[in-house]
């Protein structure tokens, strides 16, 4: 694959700038690979391309759109086995992981936009007026390095659907899952201009993209500080603007509840990806009376968590994706022993010779208001919180700045009433089942607008009315 280039106006070219990021493998901490660190000319050349092709590719079809997409989809089909490898080496995932969440979700994602998209209402009739739903211009995704290509997938596909152009800036630390969907729209000849790639730090490229004049609307996700900054840089020239930020989504356990399943469902959530997942359950709200049973299980159940080369079949938690994950993780877990949380599972992460390994660790008899249990982590670190009755379990699951996700186990009607009354984009009912149709995005300082499904398309269109009766 091509990555010692940028993707421009339909052509591999190389970058103004000399200068290379270097792609760490965090299990090794070898350098593997490198990619060009593009500069603000690189940016003004992509946006430039993608201004050009607006016209004529908002102006095709939808059939005609799509057939290109469709094209780009069966090519970039054949790459799973090369987009595995990887993300083995890119983020530390570990092989079933990588090829299940990182892979085959993406995949997954970009066929059922292609599928949805000729079921999408391009058009309302009211009564007296008609609303056209048009695209937009041209659109800079910025996506981040914990899901690299299921967070490109979830941007760039319904923006190209939807008749906009694209510059595509994918996170610095795990940029090369997305020169595979470069290359799959190069050999699918999508008209030149239409999908840009651009490497690079977030100063750099992010920041000059979400301040661009040409640039017409931003999808960012990432931290919710970092979100922040970019909405700013945005606002400046009233872009559209959607977040999708952080999360310290709450697990509300309701007296009466299958307990094992709860667990299970939580710890599964926050250890998977090693912690590195914004919708983690990271939060295990539990009846008071029953932490103890509850500690039992937890105690139990983690022991399924093996630690390891990410490229051993047995292994289900890799590395932390850099030093940064580590020293944030290491700070964290003796931040929570120092405010007088219980240590239940694991211990301090201790840097051994190679690689960002952390052990799960969970925390128990945790109160809300310590800081692990209000700052997003982003690592393997579950918080256990008790609580008496249901009116103070729900206070204590809307008690964050985050309304990213969450879940409820109980009997099903309690369940569900409880649920309504959690503030956050989405939630886990029991055994609740994911629908691709469903649309992911958060209340709160979790962000603004909706990824996924025909609600993922409505983000890339404007609304005009037109009083034609």
């Amino acid at each position: 694959m091509n990555n010692n280039q940028l993707y421009i106006n339909g052509q591999w070219v190389n970058s103004i700038s000399k200068d290379k990021i270097e792609v760490e493998n965090p299990a090794t901490e070898k350098i593997f690979e490198h990619v060009p660190a593009a500069n603000e000319e690189d940016v003004n050349s992509a946006v430039k391309a993608a201004k050009s092709a607006f016209d004529s590719w908002s102006k095709l079809s939808l059939d005609e759109r799509l057939s290109y997409l469709n094209k780009a989809f069966e090519i970039f089909e054949g790459y799973q086995d090369d987009l595995v490898e990887i993300e083995i080496k890119e983020l530390g995932s570990p092989r079933s992981w990588a090829k299940n969440a990182h892979v085959k979700g993406p995949i997954k994602r970009f066929e059922n936009y292609l599928k949805i998209a000729k079921d999408f209402s391009f058009k309302d009739d009211l009564p007296k007026a008609t609303v056209v739903k048009e695209p937009i211009g041209v659109i800079g995704c910025l996506t981040p390095w914990n899901y690299p290509l299921n967070q490109v997938i979830q941007k760039v596909i319904p923006a190209l659907i939807c008749g906009n152009t694209v510059v595509l800036k994918p996170s610095q630390i795990t940029p090369l899952s997305a020169y595979f969907l470069a290359e799959a729209f190069h050999k699918a000849e999508l008209p030149s201009g239409v999908f840009n790639l651009v490497t690079g730090r977030g100063a750099e490229v992010g920041n000059v993209l979400a301040s661009h004049k040409d640039v017409d609307m931003i999808s960012f996700t990432g931290s919710t500080s970092g979100g922040i900054e970019v909405g700013k840089l945005a606002l400046e020239t009233v872009k559209k603007l959607a977040l999708e930020l952080g999360g310290k989504s709450p697990n509300l356990v309701l007296k009466g509840s299958n307990y094992e399943e709860a667990v299970k469902t939580s710890l599964n959530s926050t250890f998977n990806n090693t912690g590195q997942t914004c919708s983690a359950l990271t939060r295990l709200i539990v009846p008071k009376e029953d932490l103890q049973e509850i500690e039992n299980i937890i105690v139990e159940k983690s022991k399924g968590f093996i630690v390891g080369d990410p490229d051993e079949e047995e292994t289900k938690v890799g590395p932390l994706s850099n030093k940064k994950q580590f020293d944030k993780v290491k700070y964290f877990v003796e931040k929570g022993i120092e405010e007088g949380a219980k240590l239940l599972v694991g211990e301090v992460p201790q840097k051994k010779d190679k690689g960002y390994f952390a052990n799960p660790v969970v925390f128990s008899n945790v109160s809300n208001k310590m800081e692990i249990a209000q700052e997003e982590i982003f690592g393997p670190v579950l918080c256990v919180i008790p609580y008496e009755g249901i009116e103070e379990g729900i206070e204590i699951a809307n008690d964050t700045i985050y309304g990213l996700s969450g879940a409820v186990f109980g009997p099903q009607e309690e369940a569900e009433n409880a649920a309504k009354r959690i503030k956050t984009g989405e939630i886990k009912i029991n055994n609740g089942k994911w629908d691709p149709l469903a649309p992911f995005g958060g209340y709160k300082q979790s962000g603004i607008g909706r990824e996924g499904g025909f609600y993922g398309l409505e983000e890339f269109v404007e609304i005009k009315t037109l009083f034609n009766k």
